[in-house]
């Protein structure tokens, strides 16, 4: 979070491209970028609702490519809670994951330009449920050309694709 990242976007002027953006949204309306603080991730189950990111989930998807990413599971040991780092990858070697991902432009009263980006989490599978309660929407190939179009705004269609992944296509590794 607040990190530079690669995401992946359409333009319609010159089809798909990579961008490196801020990891918290900034939604268009936001006073300040510190609530990017904040909205490092958005809920499967209420992106299409919430102010800070309906208009990404309508307008402005992108997919954020991952070799693999970190989830915390809090484990107890002697009396007391530590945190676990999992390192999750795509099961084929060499692989990537394609998160779903969501866009705003915001600028600043000085006149910057800031493009900032979030993750959009769901449920999780079997996998990973003895992990954490979250992990992030891992999109197919299949599924990439809609994504990204900015044309399609089937919020219905969209929101069914917001499910776990199957956890045949991940390994987890403490």
């Amino acid at each position: 979070p607040q990190s530079d990242i690669l995401v992946i976007r359409q333009r319609p002027e010159l089809g798909r491209v990579g961008q490196m953006v801020r990891w918290g949204l900034v939604p268009r309306w936001a006073k300040d970028a510190s609530i990017g603080l904040k909205l490092n991730n958005a809920r499967a189950e209420t992106v299409a609702e919430k102010a800070s990111f309906k208009t990404g989930f309508e307008r402005h998807r992108c997919l954020i490519p991952a070799n693999g990413f970190y989830e915390w599971q809090a484990v107890e040991e002697a009396g007391k809670t530590r945190k676990q780092p999992w390192y999750i990858t795509p099961a084929a070697e060499g692989g990537f994951f394609a998160m779903a991902g969501l866009l705003a432009a915001w600028k600043s009263p000085q006149g910057q330009d800031l493009v900032t980006a979030c993750v959009i989490t769901t449920a999780t599978n079997q996998l990973m449920a003895p992990i954490h309660d979250r992990m992030p929407v891992l999109l197919a190939p299949t599924q990439f050309d809609a994504w990204l179009d900015p044309a399609f705004r089937d919020v219905a269609s969209l929101s069914q694709w917001l499910q776990p992944a199957t956890p045949e296509g991940m390994l987890a590794r403490p």
